[in-house]
């Protein structure tokens, strides 16, 4: 114990004193607070339930408006699957479309799932953009303001299958030509870190600038595109040749894990705007604390405000000459400055 309290503390002045170790350790420390892996698989759990009546209405909705136009209806469902290759390849072709279009029923049912689903990872979402800001319960928006956040967020959603439509259509429109294939590359990269940013401005904070969100923005589709390359990778060399039985459940575990993975790197992805922005590094892995501790601190501490007469005080005992001193205040623990409705 005594040789592993001495390693403790020799990387901790190591990383304290080297800025690139001490904001790593900065955002990895502050993801483990907010109690990231929990956000996370919340997130995950639903996006598994907003995954399906999002595909079951955007089947059932193109097999009514495109049934004339199998060739375009074909195309916006192949590159909306794309963004899920663990399963998408499991629904990807002629019979699935066929046996959903023009389905009334199908689609009224899709809706009810996609308003209950899909507004609950949105919801979801915007409870871990408040939490990695730690911004207090009392400054949060009401029930009316986080509906209309979360329609916001699924027209990003929307806009992110017709722009990647779009970019299918370029890559086969000359498919043999190199230069074809690297521009769209470049596109769909930029086009994923623009939608990315709009993700985070729809549900961070509106107080939060939002060159703020550039870094972390850029981070997440990055991250986002290996996913989707991995995955792809693990269908077409690994489940490939599993029987159907193994194979179906190693898609829907498959997909629950490459949705966790997702919502942790983007969370991560979060914290990074958050530790850069407040400069909340170097951290202490060892007492005493630092002044980038107490801002962590006090900020979760006040983050459990509910009511404007609750008052959240936090103080810190100095152990070395046990004088109890009040925590900094310059930092800005309530960044949500529209009003509650």
């Amino acid at each position: 114990m005594v040789l592993i309290k001495k390693l403790v503390r020799r990387f901790d002045a190591y990383q304290q004193s080297h800025p690139s170790a001490a904001f790593t350790v900065g955002v990895a420390k502050k993801y483990v607070e907010d109690r990231g892996p929990s956000l996370a698989a919340l997130l995950a759990y639903y996006g598994v339930l907003s995954l399906f009546p999002l595909l079951l209405v955007l089947f059932t909705a193109l097999g009514l408006l495109f049934s004339h136009d199998p060739s375009l209806r074909n195309r916006v469902i192949h590159s909306a699957l794309s963004q899920f290759p663990v399963v998408g390849k499991q629904l990807d072709g002629h019979d699935a479309i066929s046996q959903l279009r023009a389905k009334g029923l199908g689609l009224a049912v899709g809706l009810v799932g996609l308003f209950w689903g899909s507004l609950g990872v949105t919801k979801a979402g915007q409870r871990a953009m408040a939490d990695v800001w730690n911004v207090p319960q009392l400054n949060r928006p009401r029930f009316a303001r986080r509906i209309g956040r979360g329609f916001e967020f699924l027209g990003v959603l929307v806009l992110d299958v017709v722009l990647s439509t779009a970019l299918a259509g370029l890559v086969t429109f000359d498919g043999h030509a190199f230069w074809i294939r690297a521009v769209a590359v470049v596109v769909g990269v930029v086009v994923n870190v623009a939608l990315f940013l709009l993700g985070f401005r729809i549900l961070t904070p509106n107080s939060i600038a939002t060159k703020t969100l550039i870094t972390g923005a850029a981070i997440a589709a990055l991250s986002w595109n290996l996913l989707q390359y991995l995955g792809t990778w693990l269908v077409g060399h690994e489940l490939r040749h599993a029987s159907q039985l193994y194979g179906y459940f190693g898609s829907i575990l498959g997909l629950v894990s490459f949705l966790f993975i997702a919502a942790e790197v983007t969370l991560v992805a979060a914290e990074i705007n958050v530790v850069k922005a407040r400069h909340l590094y170097p951290r202490s892995l060892t007492p005493p604390f630092t002044s980038a501790d107490e801002a962590v601190l006090t900020a979760l501490a006040r983050q459990s405000q509910r009511f404007v007469a609750e008052t959240v005080s936090v103080h810190f005992d100095d152990e070395t000459d046990e004088v109890t001193r009040e925590s900094p205040k310059e930092l800005d623990t309530t960044p949500w400055s529209e009003p509650t409705d």
